[in-house]
């Protein structure tokens, strides 16, 4: 006996307002099977509960309730372009990395801009270093360039990253970021001088991803078909001028357009169908030239200056299409310094050493162990062969038997030509700064290199959010970092930030006499610990 909503339903099919056959665009569940209701849940009647039977509702709410993996701790908010890069200089005799081994040879890209620090929805306009991240799809599998807009950074020592982020991230017992925070962290942290200048200019706030110079930022090395090694640095130089919001503009165009860089991308790139590059500028050292100079070029909060170590471009990285679709690239994008190719190693840098591990780490567990073969993260011209298995969404099949190395049964094996470079080693495991600290000479360097304009936007910046420091000690410290780098700057700084420049003025020379003083002590350190090791 038929019901009366059978009646109804009935009626309804042979109206046609319902299909029971499976067209191609039919909606259905994940399973593949056809959704025959997606306006209403199954009940127990008209007036009763839900019912839990009812898959299709369990499955779309599960699956909406884990819409969000796990945000990036930082460089959080980002923009995808894809593009290539053309190489102009036959590198071969230099390094292995296939991208550089011919002149106009051409590597497929995938690049991310991002914010550092601010989270996931942020305005894009907010005062922070960009990340400027280049995934090269290359035949001897993905090389991952992860740099900023900076060239250095405000830490050298990867112990202290955990440490640095907490302080610039919003209180936790407040959830309220507080530049009285970062500057009493910095207070403790001299090195820091030079990437806190960078920060509180305009190049703070830059006013377009598309707009902006980018930089590997660590020393690597270029390796040889013989194993022989010299240390590099890699630059990007927009061929867009460079463009940066002062404080105000930032403040304004975020009233109107909270995402301006990102809005920016899919305007000129996605709509217009314009292009943005930027030239790859190369700097090498040998090895025998790290002691050369009066700072450690292994230090990431040291620039490697052109009049010392000269910068040729050779090669162009051009950017001319957005992604399909934002989560499955852009969000699912996994960049990482350990993803490298054979030609290209990492240094001693110590905060790339750190990185080498972090960053992989983070897109673990973000995106789980099987985070390289999202399509985004695959190689598109090598082959991924080993035995790791199994994690969660693994997509792969396979049916072979024998999951390990060496066997007789299955001839895959590693091959000694990508063996990784020898370096010859010194000393005892230790626990030492570096004894080339030279912590402000380059800051005062940058600001001497602003215009007088930008310099005064400096000094506003960094002097007004000093001032909110309510230690007078921390205020004084700060403006004496500055004074070292330039004592226009610093006497700009203490005054804009209510520090007492007699104060300001003694720390500075305290500083100074206890940089000199570590140097010295880390310098006599190392030497004893080499003697007794040879």
């Amino acid at each position: 006996m038929k019901t009366a909503f059978s009646k109804v339903l009935l009626a309804c099919v042979t109206a046609g307002m319902l299909s029971l056959s499976v067209q191609a665009d039919t909606l259905t569940r994940q399973n593949g099977a056809p959704v025959g209701d997606n306006q209403n849940s199954q009940t127990a009647g008209p007036w009763g509960p839900v019912l839990l039977q009812d898959s299709h509702l369990i499955e779309k709410l599960a699956s909406f309730d884990r819409e969000r993996i796990p945000e990036r701790v930082v460089h959080a908010r980002g923009t995808g372009v894809y593009g290539y890069y053309e190489n102009y200089e036959d590198l071969s005799d230099e390094t292995m990395a296939a991208p550089f081994q011919k002149e106009g040879k051409k590597t497929d890209v995938f690049v991310r801009f991002s914010a550092v620090i601010h989270g996931h929805q942020s305005p894009e306009t907010l005062r922070d270093p960009r990340g400027f991240a280049v995934k090269f799809y290359t035949e001897q599998g993905n090389w991952d360039l992860v740099g900023n807009n900076f060239p250095v950074f405000f830490i050298r020592d990867a112990i202290k990253f955990p440490d640095m982020v907490h302080a610039f991230k919003p209180s936790p017992v407040t959830n309220v970021q507080m530049g009285s925070r970062i500057f009493d962290f910095f207070s403790h942290v001299p090195e820091g001088t030079h990437a806190l200048t960078m920060l509180f200019s305009d190049y703070g706030t830059p006013a377009s991803y598309l707009n902006m110079n980018g930089s590997g930022v660590h020393a690597f090395k270029f390796v040889d078909e013989s194993g022989d090694y010299k240390y590099v640095k890699f630059t990007w130089k927009a061929n867009q001028p460079v463009k940066n919001f002062t404080a105000e503009q930032a403040m304004k165009v975020q009233g109107e357009d909270f995402q301006p860089h990102t809005s920016d991308i899919y305007t000129r790139i996605g709509e217009k169908g314009e292009t943005a590059s930027w030239d790859l500028y190369l700097q090498e050292m040998e090895p025998e030239q790290l002691d050369d100079y009066d700072f450690n070029p292994l230090d990431t909060t040291k620039i490697w200056p052109e009049s010392l170590v000269p910068a040729r471009k050779i090669g162009r990285l051009v950017l001319n299409r957005v992604p399909d679709n934002f989560f499955e690239e852009t969000e699912q994008a996994a960049f990482a310094p350990s993803n490298l190719i054979p030609g290209i190693e990492p240094s001693e840098d110590r905060m790339l050493q750190g990185r080498l591990f972090s960053y992989a780490d983070t897109q673990r567990y973000r995106l789980g162990v099987n985070a390289y073969r999202i399509p985004v993260n695959s190689p598109k011209n090598a082959t991924i062969d080993n035995h790791e298995q199994h994690g969660q969404l693994r997509t792969t099949h396979s049916t072979r038997d024998v999951n390990y190395q060496p066997s007789r049964r299955v001839d895959l094996n590693e091959d000694p030509a990508y063996r990784y470079s020898s370096k010859p080693l010194a000393g005892m495991t230790q626990q030492i700064p570096f004894y080339k600290e030279q912590n402000f000479k380059q800051a005062g360097d940058f600001y001497r290199s602003l215009s007088k304009e930008g310099r005064q936007h400096l000094i506003e910046n960094m002097g007004g959010t000093l001032a909110g420091t309510p230690e007078e000690e921390i205020r004084v410290i700060i403006s004496a970092y500055m004074y070292n780098a330039d004592k226009e700057y610093g006497t700009g700084v203490a005054k804009r930030a209510n520090a007492s420049l007699s104060k300001v003025k003694a720390k500075a020379k305290e500083l100074m006499d206890t940089q000199t003083e570590r140097a010295k002590h880390a310098k006599q350190v190392a030497e004893s610990l080499a003697a007794m090791h040879k």
